[in-house]
Formats: C-alpha cells, structure tokens, sequence
C-alpha cells in the first residue's frame, strides 16, 4: 500500500528543548493512501498538537513529516494541500454557508457548475442545505461545525484532518452522520486523521486507531486488534466500555496447576494444559502481574469465584453487574435482564482464554488468552 503521510521521530516541546512542556515525543506513524486514521486520547494527551504539526500551525521541534512525496513540515499551510475541519468552525463571517464552502473550489477556478454540485452534494450529506444562504453568526453551533466540515470534505487535497468534527451535534444526528462521511470519503479514496476524545466514534469510523497519552503513541492498529490484544495496560483499559477488570496479581506454578493469587486471599487455579507453553513461561517468568479481563467475558458460574453484587443496571439492551471481587470490583455484562439484587453472592468465571495479562511493573501486555502478545 502506498504511504500518503509520514511521520517519522517527530518530536513537540512548547518552549525550549529539554526545557519546555514535551508535548509529543517520538511519533512514528506512516498513513496509507485511502486510510482514514482516528487520534484517540484523553484532553492532554498530544492528539490536537500532532494534528497541528501536520496542518503547519504548530512548528516540529524535531522529526520529519512527509506528505505525497513531499517533506512538508518546514512548509506554511497554504503550501501542504492539507484540508482542516477545525473544533472551532473557523468560519468567515462575512460570506454565507455556501460560499464557505465554496471558497477553496472558486480559488481552484473550477467551473461554476462544478462547483455548485459540489457543494450541494456535501450539503445534502450533511443536512445543511437549508442554511446554505445564511450567515454564520446566524446558525446554531452544531451548524457550524458541520458547515466548516463541508469546507474540508468538498475540498481536492492529499489529506483531510478533522478535530472533533462533530463534537456539537446530538447524538442522533452524530450516529447518521459517522456512517455518511465515511462512505464519503472511501468512496473518493481520501486520506483522513480523525482527532476525537470518543472511542465509539473512532471505532464506527476509523481503519487504525492511534492511541495516545502523555505524548506517547501507546498503540497503532486496528480497533478490532486494540481491543483483543491491547499493546499495555493503559490501551487495554482506556479503550472498552465499561472499561476492563483488572487485578493486581502473583503467578506461582505447582502441582500441574497455575495459580493466580488476588488480593483478598483468592487463588484462581487453571491447569497448566489451559495455557500454551510460551505463555505459562512469560506469566511465571514475570511473577507480578495485572490480570485483565473484559466485562463481557465475565460470566455468572457455579464453578466460578465468589463475588458480592454491589449494584445492578439495566439499560434496556443489557445489564451491568458490578460486584465485589478480590479486595476491589469487577463489572460484568450480561445481555438479558439479571434478577439479582443487592447484597446477592454470585458467582464469577474468568476463562484462560478470555485473560489479557500485563507486566505489573512495565505495563507492557505479556499475553491475551493463548497467545503471547
């Protein structure tokens, strides 16, 4: 596949080197041509200034980015080709909704009709074609948003960067919308990096999703490959909701038995054929470890280890169990109604095969149910 952006040891310091606030450190990242990529991260993490870096209104302090070709990161903006939905609108306010988005195509000198069934089509998608001859002062935020989202979309670039593009509108709207513009854009073989705080948006639209903290790319893969094998403790527990049970634990090997000793004094016992053999020596090897388990995997057992109901939703397509476990909590859901109340003694199975398993002391992933990661 061919490589449409490139960013290779990029590195973002607000003041001095060494000095200032490390912002990102060390990106490396190649977007393939037709990709649409989602930065996933919490407020803080680096996602809106690696998106800047790229746009060119924020300045690399180290590194190289590469777009179609070409180094651009020492380029001004008008000269990257880059398309940029941004959080704030950023809309002119003295022209109306339709020749914002019309600007760049006239500047492009397309023909007038070309221009005009552009910017229908983008409309209609959007749902804004009834505002189109309205000011932007004269327009709902959510209006806005998806008007200056129409300007970036309608636009022939080689990359089209999107920050919290829908971050105003109602969730309804929100859902209709994910599935259009996506269709949108892999049907003209744009390339995309989605900034969003929401990992259900990143999901429903991304191809890869770029996990990031503190700066640090912590995970680069497909949502199906964050989810199943998360790379450390901090991607495994960040993406998933209800977030995954995890579990402080000591790995002890005895008797044909694996041992896996909780907080609280319980021993969860797993025969050792339950594992393959590369992965029983990386748990006992590492002794100390973080048990995770997704709440979906958690099921109700008479074989299971005893837990305490602690509350009980239904939120009319599934419940949420949560229920003292191993000296903390462990959240488990279930698809129909659970009668159990309050109080209740229950019981809990966590399978070999469901178990993510984590260094205690690096937080790296040493396996995800029979395979190492």
């Amino acid at each position: 596949m061919t490589v449409q952006l490139s960013l290779k040891a990029v590195d973002k310091f607000y003041g001095p080197i060494s000095k200032g606030v490390h912002a990102v450190k060390n990106i490396n990242m190649d977007i393939h041509k037709g990709e649409i990529i989602a930065l996933l991260g919490s407020s803080g993490c680096g996602k809106t200034s690696t998106l800047r870096m790229v746009a060119g209104f924020e300045d690399t302090s180290r590194g190289t980015i590469t777009l179609a070709g070409r180094e651009i990161h020492r380029l001004p903006p008008v000269k990257r080709n880059v398309a940029m939905a941004f959080e704030g609108y950023s809309l002119y306010p003295t022209v109306t909704v339709r020749e914002n988005i019309a600007f760049a195509l006239k500047a492009a000198r397309l023909p007038e009709a070309e221009v005009a069934a552009k910017v229908t089509e983008v409309a209609e998608m959007l749902e804004i074609t009834d505002i189109l001859d309205r000011y932007p002062t004269s327009i709902s935020g959510g209006q806005q948003q998806r008007a200056s989202l129409a300007r970036a979309l309608v636009r022939d670039a080689d990359l089209h960067l999107l920050d919290e593009p829908m971050g105003q509108l109602e969730p309804q709207l929100r859902t209709l919308l994910r599935g259009r513009i996506k269709h949108y854009i892999k049907e003209r073989g744009l390339t995309a990096i989605l900034v969003t705080h929401d990992q259900t948006e990143a999901n429903a639209m991304a191809d890869r999703i770029a996990v990031m903290e503190g700066g640090v790319l912590q995970q680069f893969a497909s949502p199906e490959e964050i989810k199943e094998a998360p790379a450390n403790l901090f991607t495994g527990t960040f993406v998933g909701e209800p977030p995954m049970n995890v579990f402080p634990a000591t790995v002890t090997e005895a008797g044909g038995m694996i041992h896996l000793d909780l907080q609280g004094g319980l021993d969860l016992k797993y025969p050792v054929s339950e594992f393959s053999d590369p992965v029983r020596k990386a748990m006992v090897a590492s002794r100390q470890i973080v048990l995770g388990v997704r709440p979906y995997a958690v099921h109700r057992s008479d074989q299971g280890a005893p837990a305490q109901v602690v509350a009980n939703q239904w939120l009319g397509d599934q419940t949420h169990i949560a229920a003292s476990f191993a000296g903390g909590a462990i959240v488990l859901v279930e698809h129909d109604f659970a009668d159990v109340v309050l109080g209740q003694d229950i019981r809990v199975q966590l399978k070999p095969e469901d178990l993510h398993v984590f260094d205690a002391k690096t937080g790296q992933a040493l396996s995800h149910g029979a395979e190492l990661a």
